[in-house]
């Protein structure tokens, strides 16, 4: 499990692709002295296990689920990446609980300045609207960031300067791709309002599905 707190920026030295996928090659100026082979790191806020370990650097294997269900595939030597290593028990839980599991590619849909933070816009798959609410949480490329606002196909978050100077945001422009990530409560709490509901199908059951997150709070 991970946080969204980015630790630090890599860079990709190699995306190799393999019978199965691809090898990833970051380097970092991050001491991983004390990640071990086997150990789960977060590209950009995809869960990759560690396959080869150096001080600065490292090399994962990226399966071919990962690089069609993420944008793992995009990456070219140089492309800086947001990392971050798994949760250790007595870490402090900055941000959110984040899996791993992207949900989803989102596209960066604006970019506008308000004062000294500025506000993104980022389009994303319509099935994912139920699991988005106001001031809820969103992984995006591996940051715990807080939704402002969400309608279907979009969300918006505010970056504060010092995020966007920690982490690979500084880099992407309007068009770019991003994962995405949706809350682990809120997947939950849909879940077990699609058993309730369950039996009922086609757009009646979308309705009350929809009627029952309002209901909740957790659709506006």
């Amino acid at each position: 499990m991970f946080t969204g707190i980015i630790e630090g920026l890599g860079r990709v030295v190699e995306l190799r692709p393999t019978s199965g996928g691809a090898r990833l090659t970051v380097s970092t100026t991050l001491d991983y002295g004390d990640v071990a082979l086997g150990d789960s790191i977060a590209v950009n806020g995809c869960c990759l296990t560690a396959v080869n370990i150096g001080k600065h650097q490292f090399a994962a294997e990226l399966s071919h689920e990962t690089l069609a269900r993420t944008t793992s595939g995009d990456l070219r030597p140089g492309t800086p990446v947001n990392l971050e290593r798994a949760l250790r028990v007595g870490d402090r839980l900055g941000g959110h609980m984040v899996q791993g599991h992207i949900d989803g590619v989102g596209h960066v849909a604006d970019i506008v300045p308000q004062g000294n933070a500025v506000d993104w816009h980022f389009d994303y798959p319509v099935e994912l609207h139920p699991f988005f609410v106001a001031k809820g949480s969103v992984a995006i490329d591996g940051i715990s960031l807080t939704v402002n606002s969400v309608s279907p196909g979009r969300l918006s978050v505010t970056i504060i300067p010092h995020t966007a100077s920690v982490t690979a945001l500084q880099h992407r422009r309007v068009g770019d791709r991003v994962n995405l990530e949706t809350d682990i409560v809120g997947k939950y709490i849909v879940a077990q309002l699609e058993r309730t509901i369950a039996g009922t199908s086609g757009p009646s059951r979308d309705s009350r599905l929809l009627a029952l997150l309002e209901q909740s709070g957790f659709r506006t």
